[in-house]
């Protein structure tokens, strides 16, 4: 049973750094990428980051390239994204899914449980 365990979500301030961390278990082989998703309320949700674990094939959204860093340590099957000079606007629920590729506007084949980032001062 493949399973997505998020984690690292809190409240911090402008400036400040979180994070978020997710567990992979479950996958036959690591020839599957890993995205992060927000959702802030009353908005859509948005794909920010994803790696695919075989290859280390990096995605960033526009809105926290340079501020965000995805990385993975395949022996242990976890993804991190360090989420560096958050802001207000980073507000939101983090998903972490398992796709094909890092396409994420496009369908994830499983998700795991959100976790809250909050940045407020």
């Amino acid at each position: 049973e493949v399973q997505l365990q998020a984690s690292g979500g809190g409240l911090v301030q402008p400036g400040g750094s979180l994070r978020l961390s997710c567990a992979a278990s479950g996958f036959a082989s690591d020839g599957y990428a890993i995205r992060w998703y927000r959702q802030a309320p009353g908005k859509e949700r948005q794909g920010v980051s994803c790696i695919i674990l075989n290859t280390g094939f990096t995605y960033y959204s526009h809105s926290v390239k340079g501020r965000f860093t995805i990385s993975r340590d395949n022996a242990k099957s976890t993804v991190w994204l360090q989420m560096n000079n958050l802001r207000p606007e980073d507000t939101g629920v983090y998903f972490c899914a398992a796709a094909d590729d890092c396409a994420v506007e496009g369908p994830s084949e499983y998700w795991g449980q959100g976790t809250q980032v909050t940045v407020s001062s």
